[in-house]
């Protein structure tokens, strides 16, 4: 990865007072494995890049976690109101929980698609529709962020949009259109 485009990452998420305030809430819960992922990462660095307000078109902050000790769905719920109670509106009804080790209990009958079990968080960026989402990051007790961006972060920087190289997902078609009208300066790569 780029070590260019990691600062220029890092730069444009600090920038982001929301987001600084849901990574640092997310630490100090000291989830096990958590990372913060999709669209409040992503969109971040595409509003930046097209000129727009850090804030437009975010709608959750997906906050990902890895506890495969209980993968009930009581478990997970307890997690979500904990977390839920760390923060004050209007960011506590916008941070999505969710435990990445029961992901494959319920992915296929909500998406129509398998999904084998994640061994932890960061496998589930590798999963994403397109390598332009497939960015996640976590605040670190020393302040620093760690970015895991599987695919690099080429992709989110020339603003191109391509189904992911290693999952065939039915999804794609659907995804492309929905950030091609938010952001219409995409360039979208068919296979």
């Amino acid at each position: 990865m780029s070590q260019d485009l990691e600062q220029r990452l890092e730069a444009t998420l600090r920038a982001s007072p929301s987001l600084m305030t849901v990574l640092e809430t997310a630490r100090d819960l000291d989830l096990p494995d958590w990372l913060i992922f999709s669209g409040a990462i992503y969109q971040r660095v595409l509003n930046h890049l097209t000129g727009r307000d850090p804030d437009y078109g975010i709608k959750d902050y997906d906050l990902g976690y890895h506890d495969a000790s209980d993968v009930s769905y009581e478990a997970e719920d307890a997690v979500i109101r904990r977390v839920a109670a760390a923060f004050q509106p209007p960011l506590r009804d916008m941070v999505e929980v969710r435990n990445q080790a029961r992901v494959h209990l319920w992915f296929e009958g909500k998406f129509g698609e398998p999904y084998a079990p994640l061994r932890d968080t960061a496998e589930a960026l590798q999963r994403f529709v397109s390598p332009l989402f497939s960015v996640g990051v976590r605040l670190e007790p020393d302040d620093r962020l760690t970015i895991i961006a599987p695919f690099g972060l080429e992709d989110l920087f020339a603003l191109r949009l391509r189904p992911n190289p290693n999952r065939i997902t039915n999804g794609f078609a659907r995804t492309a259109a929905s950030a091609t009208a938010r952001w219409p300066e995409i360039r979208v790569i068919e296979r």
